[in-house]
């Protein structure tokens, strides 16, 4: 008998089935979804544009590499450009969050012709090998990976650090999340980006803004930066890009010029990969779910302000960290095995992560609240 390599913690649920911001387990137990497999459902479980369009697809064709023309590829670039605000950007597509940055930092590498990295303390950016390096937790990496490259961590909205660790001009790229998911809901402030902005273009740095999670709406904008009025020279995308097809991508300046070779992938933007992408992007659009995500973002922290023992709530849209002066392990183990919610946690061990459908509704969302009140109480 072959067995699973044994790396994932696992709930003790095998899920069968599933529908908006509900899943169902193989004991016909439903259960409130407010976690979406770590931010990826971004449009709802089975949502009827997204599955007739990925069968209609399946039907005609479903993958050929990037060896012919593929017009679907083009039609979600036009509905991504029309959505983003990045009309003059290039797109890329992957398969992951992890890929996506891997391109990004060696694009700015390409480009610079510089190798250092500026990243920041508490960031997560994947766990392939470019990826790890960038990403503030030593302990998951081989020998192989660390230090291929060299990185700095820097304290996140520090004018003075970044300052300084620009200085000798050695900087490819600073990547920053629009607001940390593993790393707990911190976030770059609007003043921070706009000097992080100014400051890459003195030094000749590219800018990064991981939008892996915080992207496509999660956070009441398209992206999470767009809270500050600045253009980053290369996003990166993927989780609700898809809605649980795996695709990622980056947006790319028009000063970084393509050649043949450059990037390559087999399976990035295959024809399903690209359906499932216009399918959210339509459904983003037809549903105003940017702005329930505004709608039931105050509703929720309004919500969770009136009760006792919460210390904090982090993030924006539907991208939310409650955070309490204790471990939330407990807590969410009863939110999953009493009152069927699903939550999720961070690096931050107080901190309850939220990251449901962008489509949910106050009524949906209700049972969350009165169970945490439960709880606290």
């Amino acid at each position: 008998m072959m067995n699973l390599f044994d790396v994932y913690p696992r709930f003790d649920i095998a899920l069968t089935h599933a529908n908006g911001v509900n899943v169902y387990d193989d004991k016909g137990q439903e259960y409130l979804d407010l976690y979406g497999g770590h931010g990826v459902i971004s449009i709802g479980h089975s949502h009827p544009t997204y599955t007739q369009k990925l069968k209609q697809q399946i039907d005609a064709i479903g993958f050929y590499s990037n060896s012919i023309e593929m017009p679907i590829q083009i039609e979600l670039a036009e509905k991504l450009a029309q959505q983003s605000g990045y009309s003059g950007h290039q797109l890329f597509l992957c398969n992951s969050g992890a890929e996506a940055n891997e391109n990004a930092i060696k694009l700015a590498s390409f480009y610079t012709n510089k190798k250092k990295v500026l990243a920041f303390k508490g960031a997560f950016h994947g766990r392939t090998a470019a990826a790890l390096n960038i990403t503030d937790n030593a302990t998951l990496s081989a020998r192989i990976n660390k230090k291929n490259f060299p990185v700095e961590f820097i304290a996140l909205n520090s004018k003075c650090q970044l300052t300084n660790a620009l200085k000798d001009e050695d900087v490819c790229a600073v990547i920053v999340e629009g607001i940390q998911g593993v790393g707990g809901l911190d976030a770059p402030t609007v003043e921070y980006l706009l000097f992080l902005s100014k400051i890459c273009k003195e030094y000749g740095a590219l800018l990064i803004l991981d939008e892996i999670q915080s992207g496509f709406g999660r956070s009441g904008k398209f992206f999470a930066h767009q809270y500050a009025d600045i253009e980053a020279d290369i996003i990166t995308m993927a989780k609700g890009m898809g809605n649980g097809f795996p695709i990622g991508g980056i947006l790319i300046h028009p000063k970084i010029e393509a050649k043949p070779g450059m990037l390559g992938t087999t399976f990035g933007g295959n024809h399903l990969a690209c359906a499932a992408g216009i399918a959210v992007l339509e459904t983003i659009k037809n549903e105003n779910l940017m702005e329930n995500a505004n709608e039931l973002s105050n509703y929720l922290k309004a919500a969770l302000k009136e009760i006792p023992g919460i210390k904090n709530i982090k993030g924006k849209g539907l991208m939310l960290g409650v955070e309490l002066d204790f471990s939330i392990k407990e807590i969410r183990t009863k939110l999953l095995n009493k009152h069927y919610i699903f939550t999720g946690a961070s690096a931050n061990p107080n901190l309850l992560r939220i990251l449901p459908p962008l489509g949910i509704t106050k009524t949906q969302v209700e049972p969350f609240i009165t169970a945490l009140k439960k709880i606290l109480s």
